[in-house]
């Protein structure tokens, strides 16, 4: 987890698209959002917004392995540096995946 977030960055995520999407749910909560296509809006709070956009990327190739690749586009409008912490600390916590 980061100490901050920028208004605007780009992720890349080890997940499908059919993963990426079974995070949404619970990694926004209550916060209420729209899809369209690639994209989804989010309202936060009273004058927040988030816009997410992603697309599938070629996997990234270790020896025979192949890990799928999401790029992912975060774009916060109305929100202070405390808010998209916040926000990020539950998004991350419900989409990072570990190993070891």
């Amino acid at each position: 987890m980061q100490a901050f977030y920028a208004e605007n960055f780009d992720r890349e995520m080890g997940c499908t698209e059919r993963e990426w999407l079974g995070y949404l749910p619970q990694a926004l909560g209550a916060i209420p959002s729209q899809q369209i296509a690639q994209a989804l809006t989010s309202q936060i709070g009273e004058r927040g917004q988030l816009v997410l956009s992603w697309r599938v990327a070629e996997p990234r190739a270790i020896g025979s392995a192949r890990i799928p690749r999401l790029l992912v586009s975060f774009r916060f409008s109305g929100l202070d540096d405390a808010q998209r912490y916040l926000f990020m600390r539950r998004f991350d916590l419900y989409t990072q995946r570990g190993g070891g």
